[in-house]
Order: C-alpha cells, then structure tokens, then sequence
C-alpha cells in the first residue's frame, strides 16, 4: 500500500516517513491534527505545538487567516502555500468554502496570478517541459509522477485567459484546473499532474524581465512546435496509458488543429472548446425551458468566431438536428461574428473550423449600413431577432446598450451570456444588461458577478474527467460532452440557467454517470451496466479526511 491509496479510513495507512520529513510531505502532513500516538510512534514529538486539533478546528483556523488577506491575490497566494503543506487541509477548506474560495483559487485571480507567477512562485508543483530538454522527457514523467497519473491538464501558457501570451506563468492554469478536478469532481490529487510545455514566448516584457522563470526565447517555429507537441504526447501515452489529457489555453491557431490531431490517439479534450461549448449548451437548454421553447426554436448569436466560438455553435448543431431540423437549417439558427463583422462564406481566409458555420452571403445585403460597411454585431441582432446572445470576445463593454436594448427588444426574455474572462473582458455587466432589458433577460456570465448565474467551465470538466476514468473510456466523443451538457441543465432550478455553485460535487457526479453511460452506449468504454458505473463513480470520489498513519512494519 503507498501513502496515495484511498483505502478505507479505519484502516491505518502504513508508512515510511518519519520526523521532520514527515512534516514536508504535502500527501501526509497533518500538521497539528496529528495525533498524541502518532507523534511519538512517527518522530514528531517536540515539533509540533502541543494542542491536538481536529480537522474541523484547522479548518476554521485557515478560514481566519485566509480573510485577513487584504488582496484576492495575496488570499490565492495563501491557498497555494497551504496546497503544498497540507492537501488534505487544503482541498477541506475548498470542499467547504467553494462558493467563497472558487474566485480566488480559479478565475479570475488566477489570471493575475499567472501574470505574476515568476513574482510569486514558492515551491515546485507540476511539470516544466522546456523546448531545449525534450528528449529527457522519459526522466522528466518518472521525476514528477513516479506513480500513476490519470488526469493531466497541459498549457503553453499562449493564450491564458483573455491575457494573451503568458509564458511561463501560464503553468497557473493546470494547477488551478486540477485544483477543482479534486475540489469539484472528488479526483484524487496524486492521480493529477499539472504540466506546462514550455516552447517559449513572444510577450516581450517577458522576455526583458530579469525575475522571468521561463525558457528566455522567442516561441519556436510550427514545425519545430508539432514536433515538440508529438513527442510529448507519444512519451505521455506510453508513460500513463489510461491518462485523460486537457488541453488548455492554447493560441487559437493550435488549439483545433491539436485536438483533431490527437483526439483519436489519445483520450484527450480541449476545455476552452469543448467544455466552454458544453456550460453554454447547458445555459441555452435551461433557457429554453425557462421560456417555454425548444432548442430548435432558439436563434443563436456568438460574438466571437475563435475556437471556443464555432466551438458553441458547433456544440448546439447536432441538438437542433436532434430536434427535426436538416444540419443545413440549423446552421442557419446560428450566426457567428467576429472582428471583421458576420461570419459568411464569401468571406477570404476563414479558418477551416470557421466554414462550416459561415452564413450564406445572399440575401445579407440588406443587413449592411453601407455598401462597404462589415455587418456588425448590432445588424445581425437588428436583423435576426436572437433568442441568445453569447459573447466569447475577449471584447469589453461588446454588448453596449445598442445592441442590448436591440436584443431585450426583439424577444420576450432573452437569454444574455457574457462569458469572456477575465472580469475587465466581459463583453458586458449584468448592471449594464438590467439597465437594457431589465429583470426579464435570463443572464450568466463567464465571470462572477454578484445575482447572476457563473458560466464556469468547472460545472463540466470535473464531471467529465469523473466519468472517463469510472468508465475507462479511450476516448472523448462529441455525444459525451453532449451528455454532460443535459445533465448540467437537468441539475439547474426553474428560472435559472446554471444549478446553484454550492450543488457542484452533486451536478459533477450527474455529469459523470451522463459521460460515463454515453461512453459505453459510444463503445468508447469497456460494456457496463448502470449500477456498475455508479459503484465506480462513488469509489473514486474522494472525501478530504485525514488517515491514521503507522510505522510500516519491518519486512522480513
């Protein structure tokens, strides 16, 4: 047995750290929790204070200390220090305080955190792959996760958030990512590894900064980069091959491509697209029930024609063709627009994601204000009518009150998602969207805002990654994002579009057995039954308790 297996909590866990060491192992210290026996069979006596705790009395401890801090930045400084002294301690205060804490731990301090990860960095927590070091990657995996890892979140930190090129500091995103893997979806943390690909950086300041932690290089060229992404993932396979890999925050002109590279080599999905598609399907879908209406009925909107844009519209196709609408028609519920105005197929250089979701030209003419005038994002409300509005911009303040006022007037209750991060690139503030449409627009954002609904990506991933390991599928498929989408919104109470933060392990182990159940129907998973899935999900979800721990016995 190793310090890592979630055996029953009775059963004393045997181990072979004693002392001080003891102390600095994140996996076993229980800090002042540890027992008057524990202490002297382990060779803590004298090294701690001498009031024995509960957990329960910790918790309250770091809770006081945690509100002292003065910054959201200093508070996710403070959690993170406490992640590498005590896990248990630490995912206990999350479990019990996600609502407080989750804004502090993920977005958006996260974002600031990441700018200033080279500022802040304490201990070691992760794996750093850098350009230069490949081919030690073998040494690199067994250093960092001498045992199994399941779950593996992966960034090149190049497009964190709505911040551009972080470099290094990128590496802010799997941490934190995991963080809720364990916090919301119950995954044991030794299960997990964080990893940051370092291929360079473009960010300038960067670059001249003498405290940047990063490989100081400019980012390598795309032929040297999917070489490098290739070994990685062929090492990763080999290393872990039941892992499920995320990709995360990835430049948009990596980030499809690398999915559809590598989605059928490897059991892997990308959560800025298909997990941000599955929270805003989710949204829709309880929008939809909120008014009275089908999905076929809704007319979609998506400011923003990256990934993660044609990754919504994409997402909500095959559910309107569900619905008895042809591909073709439903693709013409959906309208895309970016930079350069609508999304249409006389458009020059779309990206080839783009194309299947471009609009028709003929017949938008009319749409135009001028000859040679794009067609904004307030023609294409004027004209369409939308049912839902969704912003994935990176574009603050793009939902001005033209384009509100013409949304909240074109339907009886529209559904509004702003849900670009961090907080400063949210395309508009419930305040703002009230102001236009007053208490009728049903209303979730991508940050958290105080009244409203948070369309966090954390209602989808945890889940997922819950189901994928209970059913040990190979593969993530569309129809099982799908699933966790319906589950979400089956989770949501009448009149809102998300269920409530607080029910989060409940909707992720929904969403777990909905993935699960859809892998095997999918063949992507080994046959078993419900029952069977559901034993499986409840073993693996894991309560943040402390183990009594005793010397391992000699062996003979």
């Amino acid at each position: 047995m190793t310090a890592h297996d979630p055996a029953p909590l009775e059963e004393p866990l045997q181990i072979s750290t004693f002392g001080s060491a003891l102390l600095k192992d994140p996996v076993l210290n229980k800090g002042t929790a540890f027992t008057v026996r524990e202490r002297h069979e382990l060779g803590l006596e004298g090294l701690l204070p001498p009031a024995v705790e509960s957990l329960e009395q910790q918790v309250a401890r770091v809770g006081v200390e945690y509100r002292t801090k003065q910054t959201a930045l200093g508070r996710h400084i403070y959690l993170r220090q406490l992640q590498d002294v005590s896990r248990v301690l630490f995912y206990r205060f999350l479990v019990d305080n996600l609502e407080e804490v989750l804004p502090v731990v993920y977005t958006p301090t996260v974002g600031e955190a990441c700018q200033r990860f080279s500022r802040i960095y304490r201990r070691p927590h992760g794996l750093f792959v850098s350009y230069p070091d490949i081919d030690y990657l073998d040494e690199m995996l067994e250093n960092a996760a001498p045992a199994d890892v399941r779950v593996i979140v992966v960034t090149d930190g190049e497009r964190i958030l709505g911040l551009g090129d972080q470099g290094v500091g990128g590496m802010g995103i799997p941490i934190g990512k995991l963080a809720l893997y364990t916090a919301c979806g119950g995954i044991h943390p030794s299960s997990s590894l964080p990893v940051f690909l370092d291929v360079g950086t473009n960010n300038p300041e960067l670059l001249a900064d003498r405290m940047y932690l990063g490989w100081r290089h400019e980012r390598v060229d795309r032929q040297s980069y999917d070489r490098f992404i290739d070994v990685f993932v062929d090492r990763v396979r080999r290393r872990f091959p039941r892992v499920l890999l995320q990709w995360e925050d990835l430049a948009q002109s990596n980030a499809t491509r690398l999915l559809t590279r590598y989605r059928e080599e490897i059991c892997s999905f990308n959560d800025d697209i298909q997990g941000t598609a599955a929270v805003a399907v989710a949204a829709v879908l309880s929008g939809a029930r909120a008014t009275g209406s089908r999905l076929i009925d809704q007319r979609v909107v998506i400011a923003g024609a990256g990934s993660a844009g044609c990754g919504i519209g994409e997402a909500l196709v095959p559910g309107m063709v569900a619905g008895g609408l042809s591909d073709a028609e439903a693709r013409r519920h959906v309208f895309l627009v970016d930079r350069d105005g609508l999304v249409h197929d006389r458009m020059p250089d779309l990206a080839p994601f783009q194309r299947p979701l471009a609009q028709p030209a003929e017949g938008l003419e009319p749409w135009r204000r001028s000859p040679d005038a794009p067609i904004s994002l307030l023609d294409v409300v004027s004209h369409t009518r939308p049912t839902v509005l969704i912003g994935v911009s990176g574009q603050a303040d793009l939902f001005d009150d033209e384009v509100l006022r013409s949304m909240a007037a074109g339907v009886p209750r529209p559904v509004i998602l702003p849900l670009s991060n961090p907080t400063a690139r949210a395309e508009a503030t419930p305040t703002a969207i009230a102001a236009a449409a007053g208490d009728r627009a049903l209303v979730a954002t991508g940050s958290p805002f105080e009244g409203v609904a948070q369309a966090n990506n954390v209602y989808v991933f945890p889940g997922v990654g819950l189901g994928i390991l209970a059913s040990d599928a190979t593969r993530v498929t569309d129809t099982m994002m799908t699933a966790a989408a319906h589950a979400i919104a089956d989770d949501a109470p009448v009149d809102m579009l998300l269920p409530p933060l607080r029910d989060i392990r409940s909707v992720s182990r929904a969403v777990a057995l909905a993935v699960a159940t859809a892998a095997v129907a999918e063949e992507a998973a080994p046959p078993a039954s419900p029952a069977e899935l559901e034993a499986r999900v409840t073993a693996l979800v894991w309560d943040p308790r402390y183990r009594s721990l005793t010397p391992a016995k000699p062996t003979a």
